[in-house]
């Protein structure tokens, strides 16, 4: 869930107006441009689900919810990397093919996709804000990877290659003191005054193994030993910001501070951390570290019985209920940290109200796409449709019973 920049929540009569004219534009196609899987894949009812209600017949994937009717690179990684779990390979193709036609002007080659596209101020449409955003980045180039060696695709291949190098080239930093890491966009996250802004849930660890192995000479092993090393110092009562710093003392030496704009709140950005710690794979010897360094949000949850929405990573205070997709997202974590009783917990009361805002969506109205999401990565991995293994590349439980594609 990007925030940069911030965009406010609308009144959710002027959400569903937005989401009305998206779906009067597009009509029956929007259903039928989510491909169902192949025969041999087994069915996922929400994946479909996700297709009918946010992917557009051109592979956009729409958000309704703002006057923008944006979309994003998030959203265009995100549901890309379902389509693979999902064995869905023309949905997964059109998705790509939007992206880098809308969002990289064409070339992925030459540009970064930028990172939030939609309707502007004068009727016409195209990219709002040509920033890039670095989380999207690796699970466009994490997918496409993966598809690239599934479906032989050596397109995608190369297109995963030339991301990665334009990742290394303009969204990673050397900080003094500690080493490489990645910053959130291309620009806007590294100030004058030697602070450099950091966004935690940005760091999957599985997706730092992958690129660590297609790109060995790069900064990715010491980027992982680093996304460690962040969330041991941040998180002194367990929980971790959406936004950190990291402050230069010296030209050899600095510190990791909280954000000086942002501060400590830990929300909607940093679920996402929880949730990719949970779906480290046990034998990665970072993963426990990160789930110590975690250890607050099952406390809370514990608790309270559901995970709030807002931490001050600080001092621990917890404030509000998060919705369904937080619990979906906390599936994989309580599973790792071995409290099953938790898990089942969250894994319900998301089921639960996620069918609910199924059963009430249709045209003019969305589901939240961001729970959508979350409950797509963590209830998805609890069904036991992928794992990531410790290389960093992801186990689909669809191998087991398909047969290889061929080239096109």
């Amino acid at each position: 869930m990007k925030t940069h920049p911030a965009i406010g929540r609308l009144p959710w009569r002027l959400a569903a107006m937005a989401s009305a004219l998206s779906f009067a534009l597009a009509g029956p196609a929007a259903v039928r441009a989510a491909a169902g899987p192949d025969a041999c894949t087994p069915a996922w009812p929400l994946w479909q689900a996700f297709g009918t209600h946010f992917i557009q017949p051109d592979g956009r994937v729409l958000d309704a919810s703002t006057p923008r009717l944006h979309s994003s690179s998030e959203g265009q990684s995100y549901g890309m990397f379902f389509a693979l779990v999902a064995n869905d390979a023309a949905a997964f193709d059109r998705m790509w093919r939007w992206a880098v036609d809308n969002l990289a002007g064409g070339d992925i080659g030459a540009r970064l996709p930028a990172w939030y596209w939609g309707k502007r101020e004068d009727g016409t449409w195209g990219v709002l804000d040509d920033n890039s955003a670095s989380d999207a980045d690796l699970w466009f180039a994490y997918a496409l990877f993966e598809a690239g060696e599934r479906w032989r695709r050596d397109d995608y291949l190369r297109d995963a290659r030339a991301l990665v190098a334009r990742i290394e080239a303009e969204e990673t930093v050397e900080l003094p003191g500690l080493g490489p890491m990645l910053l959130p966009g291309r620009s806007s996250f590294a100030r004058p005054d030697s602070l450099w802004q950091i966004n935690p849930s940005y760091l999957p660890l599985p997706l730092l193994r992958r690129l660590a192995t297609v790109s060995p000479s790069g900064p990715w092993a010491r980027i992982a030993d680093n996304t460690a090393a962040l969330l041991a110092a941040v998180s002194p009562k367990g929980y971790v910001a959406d936004w950190v710093a990291y402050r230069g003392a010296s030209p050899a030496s600095g510190l990791f501070v909280v954000d000086p704009t942002k501060g400590d709140l830990g929300s909607y950005d940093a679920i996402r951390t929880y949730l990719w710690a949970g779906m480290a794979p046990t034998s990665d010897p970072l993963a426990d570290p990160m789930l110590q360094a975690l250890r607050g949000m099952a406390a809370s949850t514990a608790s309270a019985g559901t995970p709030p929405e807002r931490v001050r990573a600080m001092t621990g205070q917890t404030e509000g209920t998060g919705p369904f997709g937080f619990s979906s997202a906390l599936v994989p974590y309580f599973t790792a940290k071995k409290q099953p009783w938790l898990a089942d917990l969250q894994r319900r009361r998301a089921q639960a109200l996620l069918d609910e805002s199924l059963r009430t969506a249709g045209p003019g109205r969305q589901p939240p796409y961001y729970d959508v999401v979350l409950s797509l990565f963590g209830l998805g991995w609890a069904e036991e449709r992928y794992r990531f293994l410790s290389t960093g590349q992801v186990q689909l439980s669809w191998e087991k019973t398909c047969p290889p594609t061929v080239a096109r």
